[in-house]
Parts: structure tokens; C-alpha cells; sequence
């Protein structure tokens, strides 16, 4: 039987606390910045957490 491979473009994107819960980086802050306004790039720049109804479709790419 093979073995179960992780999803190569989760595992970059998503990073596990130490209580379970994924942790994701926020979108929007990779290009066209100029129009943003500051507070809401320091917004940006911050981890945030998947949400609950995301949780298992997140769990099933990190086979955890």
C-alpha cells in the first residue's frame, strides 16, 4: 500500500499551533499595495486561523 502523500501546495500555505488549530496568512498583500492604506497592509501582515467550516477540507490536504 503507498503511502499517503501531503498536498505540496498546504503544507507552504498552512502551519499547525500547538493546540490544533491552522494557522493561514491573509490575502491581498502580494502586489498593488499603493492603493492600500497602511493600516490595512500592518493589517494584513498578521497569521490569522482557518475558519471552522474550512477546518476539514484543510485537514484532509495536511492528512492530519
Amino acid at each position: 500500500m503507498p503511502k499517503v502523500k501531503t498536498n505540496a501546495g498546504a503544507k507552504k500555505r498552512f502551519k499547525l499551533t500547538g493546540t490544533g488549530k491552522v494557522k493561514r496568512k491573509h490575502a491581498f498583500k502580494n502586489h498593488i499595495l499603493t492603493k492600500k492604506s497602511t493600516k490595512r497592509k500592518r493589517g494584513l501582515v498578521k497569521m490569522a486561523l482557518v475558519h471552522e467550516s474550512d477546518m476539514n477540507r484543510v485537514r484532509d490536504l495536511l492528512n492530519i
